[in-house]
């Protein structure tokens, strides 16, 4: 079967597509650009819904009983001097049982002991089936501190290595793809003000070494063929297609392969066993793997060509590039075609080459050998 006879699904699993990459830049471009202005914003104007762990404070967690509810669980607040509307009360729920949680700012010893009381009192249950936990303010904060210092040696070390493997172009695209991930994710959690954990926090460190190792593939491909083309004249849309395109069914294969197991957890863990805190961790991962699948392709490797197009090398070859059966040739063969081959005949006589035709002629450096004559 040819080519040109299969279906787009049967292109994309023979990695015969001709998706073009950086003449949509604009459009992915734009995507990203609305993404990240929403999620500045509700970050700005919402914030992040912090946990426990990072802001400070008590939280008690009872059981929900047929006498306990939220707002049974609002009325022992202002029993005991708290107002509720500085409370954040929950209703969890797991594969056993359902439990109310109350948490409040940091309060004295004996103001936690009497809500304890007067929450189990409320729900017909002793003492001791009422959780207490407290973390302070200062703990909190040093926990911040610490993720916020890891994240900064990440990035640096991150730039250093992609500078010295690849080229510094390329650290820019990456640390500007992996920072696209992380503000979008964040957004998500500011939007639907999904609780801040630390399990969140791990996640979002996950996703940053998720989409780094997909652009870093992307990245190997271009500069693969930009010495595989070194001898051509070919514009870097050309190598930058031609390299997306060839990667692209193992970028979905390592999406695919991915997103399974997170959304074993989001649906089996969170939501059959009612495991929350694993729904804290898998949104974050779901989210940022999903940024990170589509960065690495749509905003990573476009911005790539945009800052190489200024180098000497490509500047002059600025101007349309290769789309459709052109580019699908490319793609298959590794080898320029049409007047990409054209070119690589110019660059080798040194001079014009006429026409421009997609035959085995074009890319010929000599005239054939004629024909000796038979002697009679």
């Amino acid at each position: 079967m040819t080519t040109g006879n299969r279906s787009s699904l049967g292109r994309l699993f023979h990695g015969e597509t001709a998706v073009d990459f950086y003449g949509r830049r604009r459009r992915g471009f734009t995507v990203s650009l609305v993404l990240l202005v929403l999620s500045v914003v509700s970050l700005f104007a919402r914030g992040l819904d912090l946990g426990l762990d990072f802001e400070g404070g008590v939280a008690w967690q009872v059981p929900a009983t047929a006498s306990m509810d939220a707002d049974i669980a609002r009325d022992v607040l202002r029993e005991n001097g708290l107002d509720p509307a500085n409370a954040k009360i929950q209703k969890l729920s797991n594969a056993s049982e359902e439990t109310i949680r109350v948490q409040v700012a940091d309060q004295p010893a004996d103001v936690v002991d009497a809500v304890q009381k007067s929450l189990a009192e409320a729900a017909s249950v002793s003492s001791e089936d009422v959780s207490v936990t407290s973390v302070s303010s200062s703990w909190g904060r040093a926990i911040t501190e610490k993720a916020i210092r890891a994240l900064v040696i990440f990035l640096v070390l991150v730039t250093i290595y992609i500078s010295w493997r690849f080229e510094w172009r390329m650290a820019v695209a990456a640390i500007a793809a992996m920072a696209h991930d992380v503000v979008i994710s964040v957004g998500v959690y500011s939007v639907l003000q999904f609780e801040v954990t630390p399990a969140t926090v791990v996640a979002f460190l996950t996703i940053l070494g998720y989409s780094l190792y997909d652009t870093i593939v992307v990245f190997d491909k271009v500069q693969d063929n930009v010495k595989s083309f070194s001898g051509t004249r070919m514009p870097i849309a050309d190598i930058v297609n031609v390299s997306t395109n060839q990667v692209l069914m193992r970028s979905i294969n390592t999406s695919v392969s991915s997103l399974l197991p997170v959304l074993s957890l989001l649906i089996l863990g969170s939501g059959v066993f009612g495991a929350v805190t694993l729904r804290e961790f898998a949104i974050a991962l779901l989210v940022g793997m999903l940024t990170g699948a589509y960065s690495s392709l749509i905003v990573a490797t476009p911005l790539v060509a945009l800052l190489k197009q200024r180098e000497t090398k490509y500047a002059s070859l600025v101007g349309p590039h290769s789309t459709g059966d052109t580019l699908r040739a490319m793609v298959v063969s590794g080898l320029p075609t049409g007047v990409r081959a054209t070119r690589r005949a110019e660059a080798t006589d040194g001079g014009p080459s006429s026409g421009g035709s997609d035959t085995a002629t074009a890319v010929l450096t000599h005239p054939p050998r004629p024909r000796k004559k038979r002697r009679r």
